[in-house]
């Protein structure tokens, strides 16, 4: 990429944390980002808001591991810079800045300096990544270990202590939206599935925005309540603020809902908010709990920043059987055909009949020929 001929202005939007900020971004504004390694999850999530250019003041992939976000930005058009000399400061949300090569500047002042990424430095750094997936999985097993000996007893109550919810899930199925990778594809592809059926619907965090932007009113929204827009904490569903049990990580959500006003309760759980989400439904009845958007493989874990899945893996033990996948059920669930559509099918092949018969003079006289016939051979039965 030309640096020296590179020139980009826009309203620069700025948050540490990249979920939070796409609530903000617009089409053809610049996204200030601290996010090393750019996962696939908030790839997806920037190209939704198409914005000029990115400046990452993290490394946008370090080649620790294959990390796929930076290159699905850039093949799709989306320029990153990656800050190496200056400070851009939460003061430069909504202001006009303008990339001139590799400097950014505001007010014709130059504030830092960077350097944008290349199709083939992220090829380059995704190859070292593949060459560290061996000794990355060595520490992800142990760490998973370490903590499933911590977690395990939560996991082997016979009833974890979850409060009475107004929701009732006993004998229901349910849908459990995780904004996660190809969440909205998997959303989409459920559509008949939750018209028909009418599930309980649980958004995990930004998963509530997902589910109101497809026409869907939540019942409950879990989790830290960070990622998730004060019109979906609004929206009437029941809240539930996701806390962990050490002291020394509070609930960003138990704060927020308090400044709101709005009624919730707080549930203390060792795993990931996803993680409860399934257990919920486990625990209060659920006959079937169907994911989108879950994590399931190494890569989404290593692409979060997670040491290990302890909790990921106990929950799907647990719940077992109960658990399916979106992609399953979009493959195995056809819409089931009501007597309304039979009937309304039958009409829609009588009505050109019908038309035909009105406009054509032959076929009415055909049709006049059959009935006085059918009339003759009546008569001709008579005694």
């Amino acid at each position: 990429m030309g640096e020296a001929k590179l020139e980009i202005k826009g309203i620069a939007r700025i948050d540490a944390k990249t979920k939070r900020l796409v609530q903000r971004l617009r089409k053809g504004e610049i996204a200030v980002i601290d996010h090393k390694d750019i996962d696939t999850t908030s790839a997806q999530l920037l190209l939704e808001k198409r914005p000029s250019a990115i400046i990452n003041l993290s490394p946008s992939i370090s080649g620790e591991y294959p990390s796929e976000g930076a290159r699905l930005l850039i093949k799709n058009s989306v320029p990153i810079l990656d800050l190496e000399e200056g400070e851009l400061k939460s003061e430069l949300e909504g202001k006009r800045i303008e990339i001139r090569g590799n400097e950014v500047l505001l007010n014709g002042k130059v504030i830092g300096k960077g350097r944008w990424l290349s199709e083939e430095e992220v090829e380059e750094k995704m190859e070292e990544g593949r060459k560290r997936l061996g000794a990355l999985l060595d520490d992800f097993v142990r760490n998973t270990l370490d903590y499933l000996e911590k977690e395990k007893d939560f996991f082997l109550q016979d009833r974890a202590p979850f409060p009475e919810l107004g929701t009732k899930m006993e004998g229901k199925e349910v849908v459990v939206v995780v904004r996660g990778r190809n969440y909205k594809e998997d959303l989409g592809a459920l559509r008949h599935y939750i018209e028909d059926v009418k599930p309980i619907l649980i958004g995990v965090d930004g998963g509530a925005d997902a589910l109101l932007e497809m026409g869907y009113k939540p019942h409950i929204i879990i989790g830290d309540m960070d990622s998730v827009s004060s019109a979906a904490l609004q929206s009437g569903a029941e809240l539930i603020a996701h806390a962990y049990p050490q002291p020394d990580k509070p609930s960003p959500g138990v704060e927020r809902l308090k400044k709101m006003g709005l009624p919730f309760q707080v549930i203390s759980f060792p795993g990931l908010s996803e993680d409860l989400a399934l257990l919920l439904a486990y625990e209060k009845g659920a006959r079937l709990i169907v994911e989108v958007g879950g994590h399931y493989d190494l890569m989404d874990f290593l692409e979060k920043g997670r040491k290990g899945m302890s909790s990921t893996f106990l929950t799907r033990l647990k719940v077992g059987s109960l658990l399916v996948d979106a992609k399953g059920v979009s493959n195995l669930y056809r819409k089931r055909l009501k007597p309304i559509h039979i009937f309304l099918l039958i009409v829609a092949a009588l009505i050109p009949t019908f038309v035909l018969i009105l406009v054509s003079p032959a076929v009415r006289d055909v049709l006049n020929l059959l009935f006085l016939r059918l009339w003759t051979f009546l008569r001709s039965l008579k005694p």
